[in-house]
Formats: structure tokens, C-alpha cells, sequence
């Protein structure tokens, strides 16, 4: 089947491209549409949450809960957007340019690594999304969730999830773009309603945390969008190599900002009325008790769509982790295997776990410092190098010019294992402390940090990788589509 337009046209509804990188001649993408592609990305409930979580939690007043969601998607999304550049320079999928990296066979590390992440992602996406299907069933129909729903709906939902995932990027955007409008017309309606609704003396006389919780907060909240950054790159392949990259970045940041600065601060809002919502076993359901049903179900109905995209999108870069990963099937069928994944890890969620947010929270804590030993690694690498060399990229021989040393580059892989055990020193979870996480840095969730700083710092003080002259003429070099990965 030929490749997808690259400016999502209808030559074909289902993308055909695997980790072969995009040929200047189909990079019609724009800047632009990263924006839908970002807003899409944080449609969930979760925040609503996690902006409880701050209040309850954290013990912060509405003011500070303003500084933190105001802070969070600037840095974590400004993250993924500067990581998203390398999209465009190269072409190809995040996890395929990291080969260049950390050499052919060092990449099956970090790869392994972001893909196994990648299925608490998506199981917890899942379950919010399953969750929301019954809540619905409720307020509509009176039905009551019960073990056999949950495993239906958890079907239905990774289903359709695999579906979207599965047709590639054209069926992405199309979704992301009216999901975009869908959720911001009914946002702005929930708004209003809480508005008019709410006690507002007592939202303001809630007195101020600590600067510490403050910043655990941030850090909290950001975590969610450094789960994004390997997966940046996916979704800047298709532009042109002269887009703008300062556009790239400001898109990626402002399509997360406009979602996750109201969804956090309406948490903390609905928080005041309903201070139990933090510690709910199930973190749907409290909309259908403090909106009316007439506004409940619809915005329950477009969130659901949200959280849908949001697992199709992970999904569809967990396609290309997993074939980074020798994987040798089409994007379409490694998708499948996240799907199952998200089926039985959601199954435990929904009726073992006993505390979904703090398992949410726990989760997205080591999520976050599995990722950020990678990134600081590809940044410093992003910092040196202007292209890739598309045919060493899907080259996995020892003729690759991405082979270096027995298939590693061992300085990227030095600072990105002395990353990750530092980064897990410095961080606390409910079954997990490092011997660090009682200093400042771990008290205020930064491990994620201390992981970026470390894998930055010392990949940058490492003698540099030899890389053969073959791989700086990446541009006139660009392979003929791989069918054993793509078709």
C-alpha cells in the first residue's frame, strides 16, 4: 500500500509507514496542527483529580493551585515540544532516532524500558475510560457496575482505542481536531455551572500551603506530560525540516496549556464541595454527583472521546517502540499487544487495586524518572547533531553507521543507567523509598529532575561518540520504505 500523504489527505485512511523515515518530498504537515494534537492529549478527568489532589493533598489554596497548573504544562509539555524537534530534523518515529543514540543494539534498553512504561500509561487511561462508560450506564439507566460490565466496558474501550490507533496519524488528527472543539464548548458549559454554583467564600478562605508542596505539585502534574516526550517526535515527522521549531514548541505547549490549566484548576474547585473526590476508589463517577445529569452525561460522553485519544496515541507510538524492539510485525499488530496488555492490567485495577489514586500517583512518579534518563541523554545528543541517517536508522547490522561499539554507544548508556538509579534514589512511592527521598529533592517529588540533570550532564562530559562519516549526508540518504516494518 503506498504511504499516507503526509499532509493526512485521503490517498489512504490507514497509515502504512513504519519506522522509515519521511521522505522531504510527502512532508506537508503544519506547525500547526500539533496544537489539536496536544489538547487531545489531556482530555481526561484525571486532571479534574489531580487539581483535587492538590487541595486535599497537598494542602494548597486556590492561588497556588493557579501557579502550578500554570507552571506544570510549560515545563513538561516545553520538554516534549524541544524533544519534538528532532521529529522533523529526522523524520522518523522517537525510539527509531534514538538508535542513533545509543547505538543499534544499546537502544533495546531504553526502548524496553519506555514500552513496558508505556502499559501502566495505558492501563490507567483505560480504566478512566471504562469507569466513565459505566458512570454513564448509571446516570442514564440506573445499572450499576458490577465484574461482568467492567470487563465489557474495558473491552469496548480498548477496542475502539485499538481501532483509532491502529488507522495511524490521519485518523489522530481528524479525531483530535473535533475533540478539540467538542470538549472546549462543553468545558466552557461546566465552567459556567460551576461558576454560578459554587461557594466561593469558602474556596477563598482556604489558607495557603508550602512553597514544598507547591513545587511537589508542579512536579506531580508535570509528570503526566514527560510521559509524552519519547513520543514527541512521532508526531513531528511529517513536517517540512525548515518548520518553525520555535513553533513546534509553542504549539506543544499551548495546546496542553489550554486543557490542563482549567481541568487542574476546576479539580481544585469541585475539591471544596466534594473533599472525598481525591481518595475515590473510582475518579468518574463524583461528576455525575456534582453536575446535573443533563450536563453530566455529555461531558462524561466528549471526555470519554478524550480519554480514547489519549490511548490511541500512546498506542500508536508504543507500535513503533515495540518494533524499535526487533519486533518484526506491522505498526498496526504491535499496537495489539498493548492492547491485551491494557486489558488485564486494567482488569486488576478496576477490581483488586484498592486505591486507584494513589496507585495513579505512584505510577506516574516512576514514570516520570524512567522517562527522564532518556531525555536528558537525547537532548544533549539533539544539542550536537542537525540529522540523522535515515537508512542507518532501519540498518540493525554491523554495518550501520549507528553500530559503534558490539551495537552500543556506551557513554549514552552510561549516563542513562547512572540516571535512572539516581533519579530512584531521590524518589518515594507507596511501596517504594529511595534512600534519598527524605532530602529536599525527594520530598518534593523531583527525582524525575535529579534523572534529566544526571543523564544530561554526564553524557555531555563523555568523550563523544565516533559516528562514520556515512551518517552526516542523512538528507540525501533517505532509504526506500521498509515492508517488512511498514506494510
Amino acid at each position: 500500500m503506498p504511504a499516507e500523504p503526509a499532509d493526512g489527505g485521503t490517498e489512504s485512511a490507514m497509515e502504512t509507514r513504519g519506522l522509515e523515515p519521511v521522505p522531504d518530498a510527502e512532508r506537508g504537515g503544519r506547525v500547526r496542527e500539533l496544537v489539536p494534537t496536544w489538547v487531545a492529549a489531556n482530555i481526561s478527568v484525571l486532571l479534574l483529580t489531580m487539581g483535587a489532589g492538590l487541595v486535599i493533598f497537598n494542602g494548597l489554596n486556590i492561588w497556588q493551585v493557579l501557579v502550578v497548573a500554570a507552571v506544570a504544562p510549560v515545563v513538561s509539555y516545553g520538554i516534549v515540544g524541544l524533544i519534538s524537534i528532532a521529529g522533523k530534523r529526522g523524520g522518523a518515529p522517537g525510539m527509531a532516532l534514538s538508535r542513533a543514540v545509543f547505538g543499534q543494539r544499546g537502544n533495546l534498553f531504553p526502548g524496553a524500558l519506555i514500552w513496558v512504561a508505556r502499559w501502566g500509561w495505558e492501563t490507567i487511561n483505560a480504566v478512566s475510560g471504562a469507569y466513565a462508560v459505566l458512570t454513564v450506564l448509571d446516570l442514564l439507566f440506573g445499572i450499576e457496575s458490577n465484574t461482568v460490565l467492567i470487563v465489557v466496558t474495558l473491552l469496548f474501550f480498548v477496542g475502539c482505542t485499538f481501532l483509532v490507533s491502529g488507522l495511524g496519524i490521519t485518523a489522530l488528527r481528524v479525531c483530535s481536531t473535533w475533540s478539540t472543539y467538542l470538549f472546549g464548548a462543553f468545558s466552557v458549559l461546566v465552567l459556567g455551572y460551576l461558576v454560578f454554583t459554587t461557594d466561593w467564600s469558602a474556596v477563598f478562605a482556604k489558607p495557603a500551603g508550602s512553597t514544598a508542596m507547591m513545587v511537589a505539585g508542579i512536579g506531580t502534574i508535570a509528570a503526566g506530560g514527560i510521559s509524552w516526550v519519547p513520543s514527541g517526535p512521532d508526531f513531528t515527522r511529517y513536517l517540512p525540516r525548515a518548520a518553525s521549531s520555535r513553533g513546534v514548541v509553542g504549539a506543544t505547549v499551548g495546546g496542553a496549556g489550554i486543557v490542563v490549566l482549567p481541568m487542574v484548576l476546576m479539580g481544585a474547585v469541585m475539591a471544596v464541595g466534594t473533599p472525598d473526590l481525591a481518595t475515590a476508589q473510582d475518579p468518574v463517577s463524583f461528576i455525575g454527583e456534582l453536575l446535573p445529569t443533563w450536563i453530566a452525561v455529555p461531558y462524561l460522553l466528549v471526555a470519554l472521546v478524550g480519554m480514547l485519544l489519549i490511548n490511541s496515541m500512546s498506542m500508536y507510538s508504543a507500535g513503533f517502540t515495540a518494533q524499535t524492539l526487533g519486533i518484526k510485525v506491522p505498526r498496526a499488530w504491535a499496537v495489539s499487544v498493548n492492547a491485551v496488555i491494557s486489558l488485564v492490567f486494567g482488569f486488576l485495577l478496576m477490581v483488586v487495586a484498592t486505591s486507584f489514586f494513589g496507585s495513579f500517583i505512584s505510577f506516574l512518579t516512576l514514570l516520570a524518572v524512567a522517562f527522564s534518563a532518556w531525555i536528558g541523554v537525547f537532548g544533549v545528543d539533539m544539542l550536537r547533531r542537525t540529522s540523522y541517517d535515515g537508512a542507518a536508522l532501519l540498518d540493525t547490522t554491523r554495518t550501520s553507521a549507528y553500530w559503534y561499539r558490539g551495537g552500543f554507544a556506551w557513554q549514552a548508556m552510561t549516563a542513562w543507567a547512572a540516571a535512572l538509579v539516581v533519579g530512584l534514589l531521590f524518589t518515594e512511592v507507596d511501596w517504594f523509598g529511595g534512600p534519598l527521598a527524605t532530602t529536599w529533592i525527594g520530598r518534593n517529588g523531583l527525582g524525575w529532575v535529579m534523572g534529566i540533570v544526571t543523564s544530561g550532564l554526564l553524557y555531555a562530559v563523555l568523550p563523544r561518540t565516533a559516528v562514520p562519516a556515512a551518517a552526516a549526508a542523512a538528507p540525501e540518504r533517505e532509504p526506500e520504505p521498509a515492508g517488512s516494518l511498514s506494510n
